[in-house]
């Protein structure tokens, strides 16, 4: 893991960031200003505000006092100059991606970005002329060849769903930059407890807040951060898509980061352990997570993140039906979509992402039917190893 330029402290950054010294009536704890409308005490105050000369809201959808204190935490956490939030995450990287890019603009993406996402520039935006380019996973030639003179965006996760993929993010912001084209990373499996593109070269940051940030899963909400101008153009197409986040969803998440560091630093560890039990099983064809010599991005992983996640990929030894019979047989964590709550959860992708495809055409794309993702939660990593040991034998999964 990295040490410089990356080593620095979350714990209290992301307890006492983004606060002003006193919130209102003394509270301790940031209120949630519950309004969709603002009033002015008189016309000066109006004309005021107008003329830019007092900062100030105006009106729900263009911003709220609760929703404002979380965007300049997830700034700060961020290492960046401003963010803006939305009411999900997909909210959150549609809007910065409609921001960057117009009819005939070319946009480019690793073929693992999210599904939803790759769906969104490959056949939403391909209704409105903008063209598109899929390249291979952290395949950095590749990407080189694949921008044009009309490109304006170059789209990653880092890591990426499910395998975890970590590509060289400061020699993406290179190209990118060479090439005056902006960079957009896609980083809710890492958090930025873990990693902070932009102090790599990133232009824009996003995060469905619903996993890692807010922890708990119980709100949706997305955000983008970045420099000032950029996250300017995402935030008016927040004003005008109307993808506002909730003052009380705000809170949540404002809420759920003051444990984020504490909360990712317990399933790096955790899940570290059980990627190294996993890929010792007899049970078990192979482990997908960055902590490991054997990931194909381990040392890119290394050399840019201060931990590697919460989340680890494995296959099985079995098929589709004896896949299944290890996820139910397992107690602890929940079949459920999603990650980075303080639950674990677990899903089998050909049932959970992927069920309207065959066998054959999953595979074509990269998803066996054996393949299982965990998402590791704050539970005791003993009773974790214990639940999927038991479960390997229980489902009669051959050695």
């Amino acid at each position: 893991m990295s040490e410089s330029p990356n080593e620095r402290r979350s714990l209290t950054p992301a307890v006492h960031s983004g606060e002003p010294a006193r919130f209102a009536h003394d509270s301790l704890t940031l209120p949630i200003i519950q309004t969709a409308t603002y009033t002015f005490a008189n016309t000066a105050e109006l004309v005021a505000y107008m003329q830019g000369q007092r900062e100030r809201e105006e009106y729900g959808r263009y911003g709220n006092p609760t929703v404002r204190v979380l965007e300049e935490r997830i700034a700060a956490l961020e290492l960046a100059e401003d963010a803006v939030v939305f009411s999900s995450g997909m909210a959150a990287i549609t809007s910065a991606i409609l921001a960057l890019v117009g009819q005939g603009a070319h946009v480019v993406l690793f073929n693992d970005c999210y599904r939803r996402t790759r769906q969104f520039v490959t056949s939403f935006l391909a209704r409105y002329g903008v063209r598109h380019t899929l390249v291979p996973s952290a395949d950095l030639t590749a990407l080189e060849a694949a921008i044009e003179p009309d490109t304006k965006l170059v789209i990653s996760e880092a890591p990426t769903n499910p395998y975890l993929a970590v590509v060289d993010l400061p020699r993406l912001a290179e190209i990118c930059k060479e090439r005056r084209v902006k960079s957009l990373i896609d980083s809710t499996f890492a958090t930025p407890v873990n990693l902070t593109p932009v102090e790599l070269g990133i232009d824009l940051v996003v995060h469905s807040a619903t996993k890692y940030l807010s922890g708990h899963n119980d709100v949706l909400a997305g955000a983008v951060a970045g420099k000032a101008g950029l996250v300017s153009l995402v935030r008016d197409v927040r004003h005008m898509m109307g993808a506002v986040c909730d003052p009380h969803a705000a809170y949540l998440v404002h809420r759920g980061i003051k444990t984020l560091a504490l909360r990712v630093a317990h399933q790096n560890a955790s899940t570290q352990a059980i990627a190294e039990v996993l890929e010792k099983h007899p049970k078990v064809a192979r482990v997908w997570y960055p902590g490991l010599a054997s990931h194909p991005s381990h040392e890119t992983a290394r050399s840019i993140m201060r931990g590697f996640g919460g989340v680890v990929t494995f296959e099985v030894k079995g098929d589709l039906a004896s896949t299944g019979r290890f996820i139910d047989a397992l107690k602890i964590p929940r079949i459920a979509p999603s990650l980075g709550g303080v639950e674990s959860l677990v899903e089998q992708p050909a049932l959970m992402s992927y069920f309207e495809l065959s066998t054959e055409a999953r595979e074509k794309i990269g998803i066996r039917d054996t393949l299982v993702r965990y998402a590791v939660g704050i539970e005791d990593p003993r009773d974790l190893i214990d639940d999927l040991l038991r479960g390997l034998t229980l489902a009669g999964i051959p050695d």
